[in-house]
């Protein structure tokens, strides 16, 4: 019952705070019926340990009531996170999906531009559909337009914040008269929305508003959180995942609490005026114009990519970072030095309180003051998670500091993590919390247990090496888990880079900041020496990453594997910790008397006349006596031996962890084929049963046209980098054995490009022929530079990964005499490689995007050979897409397949897959399946039978 009851008293907050945690997670992970069992499951812990003596059972109701509160909280937050739209409209989800509307509210969030594209929240206090085929009243719409008849009916739905804003406005009244200046300054009030009024919270809603013409930029510049808005625009749902472990953007947006995405077309779309009166969320107001203003300077000091760079260092600013720049800290593990973080909140804090003391304010005063100074750093660094956990810890130790009370860094820690969590329990989910609060609570607790292992170094390298040493081994699963790679080279980049960045780069990033507005000759020269030391930076960083042969790919591993992670890193360095006491503890029977300075710290010298100096000897003393305590129940040599095989035992156990972790496939013989959606494209994993991975095209996003510069963004959407790149790595394929090109087309090699840069491939596969495009030489210069083996192939040869699974090659036809290989072709689809794979005894025909020239050549070939019909295929990638240009009623006859896969962008603009392929699949009896309206579609193939499963239903919404 001791250790419990001073577990919970000696940190009360610390131990609420695990149990309130637990609570989330379960209504998180679970619900209904299953939440209940694994709660009971939950409270029957504690209720265990209370009859076991461990605890009292005043204890064990604690622990149980913030167990189940946190849950029933987190289930209360969810039954509020509901989008109210469907209700107050009178429409279904699916039916307003895309449904044309006219939104008012105010802007919520910062407004930040990307390229041709601007993105803020709206806080609605007003939305209307839009009808086609009535008029409105003339006058209305002339207040709407400013000149025209409307031509469209606005039926409309008000759905007010009417108490918060009668409370804030001083009643009705007032917010009617603010809704009537709104009214005047914007050009649209009630009679441009009208209809029943219905009562709702403000739903928020993310805009986006496509830029037409590049002097739209200046107007939007203008635009800023607190301004009341009216928008004209679409209304979509956010996508979910498409894929199995895919990213689900609509799962993200939930825990932000917005279910809808606006999408309006130019600044015509959206009609500004600024706040009626002064609001609280006018310090936000002013604080992203701060923000702004701050960035601003960076950019007029620093070139690029220096400005972005130090803009995201000195003042969170991430959004202008230059994406290879961020890349290339990513795969060293060092994006945490461009985040906002407790370093930066201990420095601010360190120098803010120097500078008082300097200034001879007492000590109660300097930490009052900096207290209350505290918050403004957190709001002008932009508030992420990592950042507000820093800051509510500084402010906490600060007032304890203040008040000798709570003094526990542990019981800090948990104080904040609380606060937020009961804030947004949807910040659990957040990567930047979690890796905030996991790192910090792992120095806590592990730095000590390694501390003893870095005795023989001096003091500050020995503080250094185990603080880096702790934050890489905590950060691990976490790393693994979200971004599925992990530079065996991260330890020493960031052992030497983040002193070198915290201490040198930073300062001067912000001493340049300060003396730009009073002292430009200063400024400029310091931003001379910042740009030189981040030259060596990034050029350190470059250097580093050059060794591919570091970086690690890992599956996303299960929470079980990382909860056994932590507690096998415990073992492993307390028992290490305490077989460095023993060995190094001072040896004396039980009955013998010894002087104090016997009892010194272990491996410190003593003085001359035997003293010792050192202010840390009543701790060395506690230490030495705990250590002796314990060899009173075992002799020396004998507690060494049980350390050792503890220790011995427990990195056995690790060693054995992360071996699975990392070749977590388990095949059992089984063969794989996923058939990935990467929209109007194709891209296929095959996984024999040997475990040879084979990709077959990586889809690609086809751009039409050369962008104008304004339009473009600094990390566009790309199929390969967004999508393929991150569903290999967190399916844990370390390397491809071959990747299959079937032909130049940008839908289907585009993606390549981000798996050849990003991943080990060994060979690459492809017809023999060139395409006359940027991208296809420059897919092709990269697979030379990155020493991938280059095969043409043709029909007629075979290749075969292992004894179960042989890919036969049907097309392309070798050249004919006279012609070489490597021909500069424009047709590519009627070159595109198509095979026959066997694998566990089942068939499997892929077209690529074949056409119907190409179906009757091969077909012509077999009735030669004398060959009327094939072996009957189980599955059959239909070719391109589904165009009517292949996949004729002779091709199916001679295949006769069991199903077919259709691989098809949602609403695509070509009208795959076209009707009469579908009606001769149907006829031929085959099942289709179509990435389209099923996602990512899997097979396991079995000798026995295939099965199947997809992402998705039928339905999407």
């Amino acid at each position: 019952m001791i250790k419990g009851e001073m577990l919970m008293n000696r940190r009360p907050l610390l131990s609420f705070t695990i149990c309130w945690i637990a609570g989330s997670a379960a209504g998180c992970l679970f619900s209904g019926r299953s939440l209940l069992i694994y709660l009971a499951g939950l409270l029957l812990l504690p209720a265990i340990w209370a009859v076991s003596g461990g605890i009292r059972w005043r204890t064990a109701a604690v622990i149980g009531l913030a167990i189940a509160a946190a849950a029933m909280y987190w289930e209360w937050s969810e039954a509020r996170n509901v989008s109210l739209l469907p209700e107050q409209l009178g429409r279904s989800a699916t039916e307003l999906n895309e449904a044309n509307v006219t939104a008012a509210g105010v802007i919520a969030s910062p407004v930040e531009r990307d390229g041709d594209r601007v993105d803020f929240t709206v806080k609605l206090s007003r939305i209307g559909l839009e009808r086609q085929g009535s008029q409105v009243d003339e006058t209305s719409a002339n207040v709407e337009t400013g000149a025209k008849v409307a031509t469209k009916e606005k039926v409309a739905v008000v759905v007010a914040a009417g108490a918060a804003a009668d409370a804030e406005k001083g009643g009705s009244a007032a917010a009617e008269g603010a809704e009537a200046e709104a009214e005047a300054e914007t050009g649209v009030g009630a009679d441009a929305i009208t209809g029943a009024e219905e009562e709702a919270k403000g739903e928020l809603v993310a805009v986006q508003i496509k830029l037409q013409e590049e002097s739209e930029i200046a107007v939007a510049a203008l635009w800023q959180r607190g301004d009341r808005v009216v928008i004209e625009g679409e209304l979509a749902q956010p996508q979910i995942a498409r894929n199995f472990g895919g990213f689900d953007y609509r799962a993200y947006l939930l825990t932000k609490k917005i279910h809808w995405l606006l999408k309006g077309s130019g600044t015509v779309s959206v009609k500004i005026a600024p706040p009626a009166s002064w609001q609280l969320s006018g310090i936000l107001r002013w604080n992203d114009r701060m923000r702004a203003t701050l960035g601003a300077e960076m950019e007029r000091l620093f070139e690029e990519p220096h400005a972005g760079y130090m803009k995201g260092l000195v003042i969170g600013i991430q959004e202008d970072l230059d994406p290879e720049t961020f890349k290339q800290f990513s795969q060293l593990g060092l994006t945490h030095i461009l985040a906002i973080s407790g370093m930066h909140v201990a420095v601010y804090v360190g120098v803010i309180l120097f500078l008082l003391r300097r200034c001879r304010f007492t000590r109660e005063t300097a930490l009052t003051v900096t207290l209350l100074l505290v918050p403004a750093y957190v709001l002008l660094s932009g508030a992420g998670p990592s950042v507000v956990r820093a800051g509510i810890m500084s402010m906490i130790a600060l007032l304890a500091a203040r008040l000798s009370i709570l003094k526990d860094g542990m019981n800090i820690l948990a104080a904040a993590a609380l606060m937020m969590l009961v804030w947004n329990p949807y910040l659990l989910l957040s990567v930047s919390f979690q890796l905030s609060f996991l790192v910090t609570a792992g120095l806590m607790v592990y730095t000590p247990l390694a501390a003893p292992l870095f005795r023989c170094l001096s003091n500050w390298l020995g503080s250094a090496l185990s603080v880096t040493f702790i934050a890489q081994l905590v950060s691990f699963p976490l790393t693994i888990y979200y971004f599925n790679q992990f530079s065996l080279l991260s330890f020493a980049a960031n052992l030497l880079l983040v002193p070198f960045i915290t201490f040198l780069v930073l300062p001067l990033g912000t001493l340049a900041l300060l003396l730009g507005r009073f002292w430009n000759t200063a400024a400029l020269l310091t931003v001379q020496l910042a740009e030189l030391l981040n030259n060596a930076t990034f050029a350190a960083v470059e250097w580093v990453n050059g060794f591919t042969a570091g970086v690690l790919i890992w599956a996303s591993p299960s929470l079980l594997w990382i909860c056994l992670y932590y507690g096998l890193l415990y073992g492993v360095l307390y028992a290490l910790k305490r077989r460095t006491e023993i060995t190094l503890a001072p040896q004396y029977m039980e009955d013998e008397t010894r002087p104090l300075t016997e009892l010194e710290l272990p491996g410190k010298s003593r003085g001359k006349a035997g003293n010792t100096s050192s202010k840390a000897e009543p701790a060395a003393a506690a230490s030495s006596r705990r250590a002796a305590l314990a060899l009173q129940a075992f002799p020396h040599s004998d507690a060494t031996r049980w350390s050792s095989l503890a220790a011995m035992l427990c990195a056995a156990g690790l060693a054995l962890l992360l071996y699975k972790g990392y070749y977590a496939e388990d095949l059992n013989g089984t063969g794989a084929i996923s058939y990935l959606d990467v929209g109007q494209g194709d891209s296929i994993l095959i996984t024999t049963p040997g475990g040879a991975h084979i990709l077959v095209d990586g889809g690609g996003t086809v751009s039409f046209g050369k962008k104008e510069a304004w339009r473009i963004r600094r990390s566009p959407f790309e199929v390969g980098a967004k999508t393929l790149l991150p569903l290999l790595k967190q399916r844990g394929i370390h390397r491809l054995d071959a990747v299959i090109l079937t032909h130049g087309d940008q839908d289907h090699a585009g993606g390549l490009q981000a798996v050849l840069e990003g991943m080990p491939v060994s060979a690459l596969l492809f017809n023999g022929t060139l395409a006359d495009t940027e991208p296809y030489t420059e897919l092709m210069t990269t697979a030379l530079a990155a020493g991938v083996r280059l095969y043409p192939v043709q029909k007629g040869m075979v290749l075969a990964p292992d004894e179960a699974a042989q890919l036969h090659f049907l097309w392309p036809e070798p050249p004919a005499d006279g012609q070489t290989l490597l021909n500069e072709v424009e047709d590519q689809n009627h070159e595109s490689v198509v095979f026959r794979l066997e694998m566990n005894g089942r068939s499997f025909l892929f077209a690529g995007d074949m056409d119907q020239a190409a179906e009757e050549a091969i077909l012509q070939s077999a009735q030669q050979a004398g060959i009327q019909a094939g072996k009957p295929i189980d599955i059959l990638k239909v070719a391109h897409h589904g165009s009517k240009t292949a996949t004729s009623a002779d091709w199916l006859t001679f295949w006769h397949p069991a199903a077919a896969v259709i691989s098809a962008g949602v609403n695509n603009l070509y009208g795959h897959p076209n009707g009469d392929v579908l009606d001769r699949l149907k006829d031929e009896n085959t099942e289709v399946y179509r990435t389209d309206q099923h996602g990512e579609i899997q097979l396991k193939v079995h000798k026995e039978a295939i099965t199947i499963r997809h992402k998705l239903n039928h339905r999407l919404n």
